[in-house]
């Protein structure tokens, strides 16, 4: 192996909606990592490995740091914080099309009394929305809340500037053997990707008021003799109104839901699959500790 080698985890840390998932999955090529134009889509630190000639990379993709409103959003807020520990690289992304918000400053202060400071980027993600005469004036404005991180503008979507991004989180990397092979792409199982795609296939599809408190859970995935997988899932709401409208008349919203995650599952595993999807009421299960850690979610006292 070159002794020159790098390999480092890179905390991508944001407030939501800002891209952090999109921007990983652009980078590794390939989906890892469920994404919408819900915010808050990414609920649980996700590992996106990138191995090159020269380096590899472990993205840890982190849920998007929010004022709270339930235990649930407190959660968030602590995976993305404790994503902060023992990595070598923090990448802040901002919304380049858009003002500084409150969230914002929020994450700011956070990154300034690290106690232990990692190396830091500061990116403009969006900047194929961003006007071109505003662009300075917001790179600006973000910069006065990092002002010794160096600022790199892109756009994940379009891949606009994501070769100089990776340059520049390289060359911030410890020369270091490989932490996974090479061919490994996520630290998550089948299992787990395939719940993630169900619930960003129903967040694509849901009215407003149903997707922040929808969660899904796999009760069975199985192997069949010809390759492929069998998957049943739960999609749980906290009322009876909001069940109603992820079945939708005459089951049509849950077939619209399954046909599109069964889709995302099968480009993700590369195997045909054939998927059963339920709705049921967990009342109020967003400010309810143990139906947090029944859904998977490491609640901390």
């Amino acid at each position: 192996m070159d002794t020159n080698f790098r390999s480092g985890f890179i905390a991508v840390i944001g407030r939501p909606n800002v891209g952090k998932s999109t921007l990983v999955n652009a980078l590794l090529g390939q989906k890892v990592a469920a994404v919408s134009p819900r915010p808050q889509t990414t609920r649980r630190r996700q590992l996106g490995i990138l191995t090159t000639d020269e380096a590899q990379l472990i993205f840890v993709d982190t849920p998007g740091i929010h004022i709270p409103r339930h235990k649930l959003g407190v959660y968030l807020n602590q995976e993305a914080e404790e994503a902060l520990d023992g990595v070598d690289v923090v990448l802040w992304l901002v919304d380049a099309a858009s003002e500084p918000t409150e969230e914002d400053r929020q994450i700011a202060s956070l990154l300034h009394f690290l106690r232990r400071k990692p190396q830091m980027l500061l990116g403009l993600n969006k900047v194929d929305l961003a006007p071109a005469e505003a662009l300075a004036a917001r790179r600006a404005e973000y910069q006065a809340q990092a002002p010794s991180a160096p600022a790199l503008a892109f756009s994940a979507a379009t891949r606009q500037g994501l070769d100089e991004l990776l340059a520049a989180l390289v060359s911030r990397l410890p020369v270091r053997a490989p932490e996974f092979p090479e061919d490994q792409v996520t630290d998550l199982y089948e299992r787990e990707i395939a719940a993630e795609l169900i619930r960003e296939a129903a967040l694509l599809h849901l009215r407003e008021e149903v997707p922040h408190c929808l969660a899904v859970r796999v009760d069975e995935f199985t192997e069949r003799p010809n390759g492929g997988a069998y998957i049943h899932a739960t999609l749980f709401v906290e009322k009876e109104s909001q069940k109603g409208i992820v079945i939708g008349q005459g089951g049509e919203m849950l077939k619209k839901i399954g046909s599109s995650a069964r889709r995302e599952i099968e480009t993700m595993s590369g195997r045909k699959v054939y998927l059963e999807l339920r709705s049921k009421v967990e009342k109020n299960w967003r400010d309810d500790e143990n139906a947090l850690r029944r859904f998977g979610y490491k609640v901390r006292k």
